[in-house]
């Protein structure tokens, strides 16, 4: 398994794979397809034997600021000293095997390059520990992050890692 940049074909499996590891929290082709459009540098996809197992999806953001979930986003803003994680997802074969380390560092990398002195990011589904684990830290006392963790349901935190 391999990392590589996304491209345009990639997108109907990484609309899959968002499926299986986001059920609750969907997101439509377009978003995705804005995302890449807006930062192709910064959305990469596990390949082996050609198939898909996983994918990133980041690109320039203001820290403390959290996207909206399934929003178009028009441009990015002008303000962005940090890198926005919208979503690592792996297929289930590509758990444990050291992956999402290998992703993270090369986001870290890509981060420090660009000038941006953190990355944040949104954890659901029970993923605080993964992201501690990869050097992220819970980052939503905010009031106004806590209301917008709202909407990605019980258990969300805003999270980021300095670079």
């Amino acid at each position: 398994m391999h990392w590589r940049q996304m491209t345009e074909a990639d997108l109907a499996e990484v609309a899959e794979i968002a499926a299986l590891a986001f059920p609750d929290h969907r997101e439509s082709l377009s978003c995705f397809a804005e995302r890449l459009t807006l930062s192709p540098a910064l959305c990469f996809v596990l390949e082996d034997g050609g198939a898909l197992f996983g994918y990133l999806i980041a690109y320039p953001w203001p820290e403390g600021s959290i996207p909206p979930l399934d929003s178009l986003l028009g441009a990015l803003p002008t303000e962005r000293d940090a890198l926005y994680l919208h979503d690592l997802a792996l297929r289930p074969e590509a758990r444990g095997t050291g992956q999402m380390k290998n992703i993270v560092g090369r986001l870290s990398e890509a981060a420090r390059r660009s000038g941006a002195r953190r990355i944040a990011l949104v954890s659901v589904n029970d993923s605080v520990g993964a992201w501690r684990a990869n050097g992220f830290e819970i980052a939503d006392n905010d009031p106004a992050i806590r209301a917008k963790l709202a909407s990605y349901g019980d258990g969300a935190h805003y999270m980021t890692r300095t670079i």
